[in-house]
């Protein structure tokens, strides 16, 4: 008997368990269906009963059980790739692989999803066209040797011709890039067989300018040498002019020294003939003169001795 009521006992108390998490269980999901989170890097679309009724940033949130759906979509900077088949100016096939990177902006990220769906349908629908678009229209401005040399430059008209084109739309694109291009193998080989002559050229114009520097290098030295030779011929000849001008000087200047002296003793000689006589008595050598002529007589007398 008392087995009996202790089994029944037991299974009562089981009984009240199972309750008891199915109670748990019930609160965890009302739980989960009224609360939720959007990560950073997206913005969360509230959706009632389907229809897309607000827009949420990253964070906590609460939602109508049953009646409210969320769907998260990505505000950050996205990659989108292309392969395609193009032509270039001379209708030379090419196949390229472009990208763009690009971003939903955040305030119209709503009216985005409301039109398009969600980001991979409006890559399908909108972006995806318009990049091939842009790409085959300017690989068809330029000659493939343009595209293979500056490919800077057809990348600058993707990225004007794609961004008039979605400029209408809620997103910024970042940047278009060619990751791959691949032409035809007998044009590459041409264009190597190109750049050889012209990597050829460009080293005999270098060795030509070589040889010109060096030949003007040996005019310089030449020209060098001489106004050097002309610069020291030009001092000697300065050296020279200038001892012959000192030398004159010194004589003019020793002939009118020499002629004031004469003429100072011109002078005295005037006032003075007591210094005749002394010069007279300077200048005789103390002989008597050999010979003497008389007054008004044209006879001139020996004084010597027969």
């Amino acid at each position: 008997m008392n087995k009996q009521i202790s089994s029944k006992l037991a299974s009562g108390g089981a009984g009240k368990k199972v309750v008891a998490g199915a109670v748990v269980a019930v609160i965890a999901l009302g739980a989960m269906q009224v609360f939720y989170t959007i990560d950073e890097g997206h913005v969360g679309i509230v959706k009632r009963f389907g229809e897309a009724t607000d827009q949420v940033n990253p964070g906590l949130h609460f939602k109508v059980p049953f009646a409210d759906g969320v769907e998260e979509l990505e505000i950050r900077t996205r990659k989108n790739q292309e392969q395609l088949k193009a032509s270039t100016h001379e209708q030379m096939p090419v196949q390229a692989e472009v990208s763009v990177n690009w971003t939903v902006v955040r305030s119209e990220a709503f009216e985005l999803y409301k039109n398009y769906g969600g980001l991979d349908q409006f890559e399908n629908r909108i972006l995806d066209p318009r990049l091939r678009s842009a790409t085959k229209d300017a690989m068809a401005r330029f000659k493939a040797e343009q595209i293979v040399q500056n490919r800077g430059q057809v990348i600058q008209k993707i990225e004007e011709t794609l961004m008039d084109t979605m400029k209408e739309f809620p997103v910024k694109l970042d940047s278009v890039q060619i990751e791959n291009l691949v032409l035809p193998p007998k044009y590459l080989q041409s264009i190597e067989t190109k750049q050889t002559e012209k990597n050829l050229a460009a080293a005999e114009m270098h060795r030509l300018e070589r040889q010109k520097l060096e030949a003007q290098r040996e005019v310089n030295t030449a020209e060098a040498k001489r106004d050097a030779e002309r610069a020291r011929a030009d001092g000697r000849a300065y050296a020279i002019t200038t001892e012959a001008k000192a030398e004159a000087e010194a004589i003019r200047l020793k002939g009118l020294a020499e002629a004031d002296a004469i003429n100072k003793k011109a002078e005295a000689i005037k006032q003075s003939r007591v210094l005749v006589d002394y010069v007279k008595a300077q200048q005789w050598d103390g002989k008597l003169p050999t010979t003497v002529m008389g007054g008004d007589q044209d006879i001139l007398w020996n004084m010597k001795g027969q």
